[in-house]
């Protein structure tokens, strides 16, 4: 039986970086993967959905030619080669993961996990062979999350379909019905349109990325609306059936009632977690509504067994998975990380306009008693948006009142997913707005909106 100081079952973002962390803080470490290393994120979800994203923006700048003076004839578009070319990116980045785990000296065991008790682990293997046994002082779970589905909408991989099969098929219908407005619906809903594929998202809160602060999400609304990406907001498909190759479905809102007919339905309203088969029954792991429940430093009820990652339920986001296995092998070993503040983790939505945010709205800060005030600057104001030709959008910042200190960020435009690190690091460095609005920005550069809202929280703002 093999001896670990850590086991960890799940090679995703969570799984390997917990692994490569715990092996630098010298402790001996395995990872048990049953399916591809890197997990959905690398293989089924961020990274492909990213390339293919780029495809996209690649067209609708072929589509937007004449606005620079450049003329182009029929374009041919073909999706199957933007599959291709994200399955190539994606095996650059699982073969990385694999080099990353051997050059750490981590043992990486391919099969199925079963805990055996809270210090034991069975791993059957993927084809015909012989059982192994692991023990480990402990084990953390990483095992990710997978698409939900709902009774109405039965998934067949063809018709109706999640992220999953979508991220893969290479054909593209002539219609398709987007069932969820949050990110995965938004960036899926962005590439299908690009293709030429009419394109209709239906939601069911009052706005497109309804846990992001109002303005955002009517802004994409906007944007996709002058698109041609059809929104509709405050409603629920109800029923669906099939017609031949097609699908027709009721949609209801609040005061109507219509049918639609689509070529394709994508399901994307979230997750659930990965914790069937690992046999934490057997040993008394607690879940929730399919999570695995965790305290704050990621412990589990079992106190040598952890939980990192989607199966926690905490906040479904790549790096947070990765920042919940560090903070977790670093208290294993000794040192003390800051505790995680998962308010002022960084969320991105990389539809076009980008969407990219942290900390609190100025609604939430309002309903917390906080006194705020709010800064906002537009991308048609700055010269560098103009000169992209991309400039809708705005950048948003929420500062406490007295303290001067930024409590949250959101923006809606060019880039702003890489825009938003700067003022992560100002609130981690406890700096305020006057501090950013003093910092020398290179002009012209996006970052400049960044520095301009800043100064308008405290009407200092030079360009507005």
């Amino acid at each position: 039986m093999a001896e670990y100081d850590v086991v960890i079952i799940g090679a995703g973002p969570g799984g390997y970086v917990a692994a490569i962390r715990a092996a630098q803080l010298g402790m001996k470490t395995a990872v048990v993967e049953r399916d591809e290393l890197g997990g959905t994120c690398l293989n089924w979800g961020c990274i492909p959905s990213k390339a293919l994203l780029r495809n996209a923006e690649i067209v609708n700048l072929f589509n937007r030619a004449e606005s620079w003076g450049v003329e182009v004839g029929d374009i041919n578009a073909d999706f199957g080669v933007a599959v291709d070319r994200s399955r190539q990116v994606v095996k650059r980045m699982t073969l990385g993961v694999g080099y990353l785990l051997k050059k750490n000296d981590i043992d990486l065991i391919k099969g199925q996990a079963v805990i055996q008790s809270p210090t034991e682990i069975a791993v059957a293997p993927p084809e015909d062979g012989p059982e192994e046994n692991l023990t480990a002082k402990t084990i953390i779970l990483a095992t990710g999350a997978r698409p939900r589905s709902i009774p109405t909408l039965p998934i067949d991989g063809t018709l109706v379909m999640t992220s999953r099969e979508a991220l893969e098929a290479k054909d593209m219908p002539k219609s398709a019905i987007f069932v969820g407005g949050g990110p995965i619906g938004c960036e899926l809903a962005y590439v299908y349109n690009a293709y030429g594929v009419d394109v209709t998202i239906v939601e069911v809160l009052p706005h497109l990325l309804p846990n992001e602060d109002e303005e955002i999400g009517a802004e994409v609304e906007r944007a996709f609306d002058n698109q041609g990406i059809k929104t509709m907001t405050g409603a629920m498909l109800t029923a669906m059936s099939q017609e031949g190759d097609q699908a027709v479905v009721t949609i209801k809102t609040e005061d109507s009632e219509q049918q639609l007919t689509t070529d394709r339905i994508i399901v994307a309203i979230g997750v659930q977690g990965n914790a069937e088969g690992l046999g934490l029954e057997k040993v008394g792991v607690a879940t929730e509504r399919g999570f695995v429940t965790v305290n704050e430093r990621m412990q589990t009820n079992v106190p040598s067994i952890y939980a990192v990652g989607d199966i926690t339920g905490k906040l479904l986001l790549a790096h947070v998975a990765s920042a919940q296995g560090i903070d977790v092998v670093e208290r294993l070993a000794g040192l003390t990380p800051p505790e995680l503040d998962y308010s002022l983790m960084p969320k991105a939505v990389y539809c076009q306009p980008q969407v990219a945010s942290f900390g609190i709205t100025e609604k939430e800060a309002e309903a917390s008693g906080l006194e705020v005030r709010v800064g906002k600057f537009p991308f048609r104001a700055n010269g560098k948006a103009l000169g992209m030709g991309d400039y809708d959008g705005f950048a948003k910042i929420v500062m406490e009142v007295g303290t001067e200190k930024i409590l949250g960020a959101q923006m809606v435009g060019p880039e702003v997913t890489d825009l938003l690190g700067e003022l992560s690091m100002n609130r981690m460095l406890e700096g305020t707005v006057r501090e950013l609005g003093m910092m020398v920005h290179a002009h012209p550069s996006l970052s400049e909106v960044v520095k301009e809202a800043a100064l308008a929280c405290v009407d200092e703002a030079i360009h507005m």
